[in-house]
């Protein structure tokens, strides 16, 4: 057993340094390693930069932001820069209204800045509601109602393209026409109270379209600049509301 510890004494011994031979490991009797050097690293190991540095005392200093809380920010990419919302989706409730009062109003004057405008806000709205008072009679129109929407914007754009001097984009066509819905909806709604298979019926389906011809007629008119022509764009334009008026009477 004492042969044993001293081997065991001997085996670390073996890995000191001859440069240092004063910071080698000894034994004592009871064969347990007794270090010379303390708590010293050896030469040559590796050394944290934490232990080489000296230690520093606490000053109490706290670390304050240099921009305060809450203050805007002023730079080129700044939020306070940036538009609203409902500005980058093109939607003003300010010009939905007067476009909503000129359709119910034939007579006024329309603004030909505001009505050259691509909205389709008030146009998805009025075919949804359009769609929605034929479902309370019982009618389910809806593919109906989106394929006469699409097939007669794409006829009259390119019939306007043919008609104007300046031309007109798809988007007008379709706000425009879109919009001129809203007397149709009134219809669909008569016809949810209401049968219309009859002569009254009959007669205010005709007038509803008069009104929804005479509305996109007059805006088209306006927009681009076709003084007496007004006839000619609102004979295409009964035939396209005269569409919608069968889905509301049959």
């Amino acid at each position: 057993m004492a042969n044993f510890e001293q081997f065991h004494c001997d085996f670390y011994q073996s890995n000191y340094n001859i440069d240092d031979q004063e910071d080698y490991n000894t034994c004592d009797s009871s064969g347990n390693r007794k270090s010379q050097i303390g708590d010293r690293p050896l030469a040559g190991s590796f050394v944290p930069s934490e232990m080489l540095l000296p230690p520093q005392s606490y000053t109490g200093q706290i670390l304050h932001p240099t921009v305060p809380y809450g203050s805007n920010i002023s730079s080129a990419g700044g939020f306070d820069e940036e538009p609203p919302l409902l500005e980058e989706l093109g939607i003003n409730f300010e010009h939905i209204w007067q476009k909503t009062l000129t359709v119910l109003n034939p007579m006024k004057p329309a603004d030909g800045s505001i009505m050259n405008e691509t909205d389709l806000t008030g146009p998805v709205v009025f075919c949804l509601a359009l769609g929605a008072t034929l479902l309370l009679a019982g009618k389910v129109h809806f593919g109906y109602v989106y394929g006469v929407s699409v097939t007669g914007s794409i006829t009259m754009h390119a019939l306007l393209n043919l008609m104007s001097i300046t031309g007109v984009s798809y988007g007008c066509v379709a706000s425009v026409l879109g919009y001129c819905l809203l007397p149709m909806v009134i219809l669909s709604s008569s016809a949810a109270i209401f049968p219309l298979h009859g002569i009254p019926g009959t007669l205010l389906a005709l007038f509803v379209i008069g009104w929804c011809s005479l509305s996109a007629s007059k805006i088209f008119t306006t927009a681009l600049a076709m003084e007496g022509q007004q006839l000619l764009i609102a004979y295409p334009c009964a035939l396209l509301y005269g569409l919608f008026a069968l889905l509301a009477v049959f």
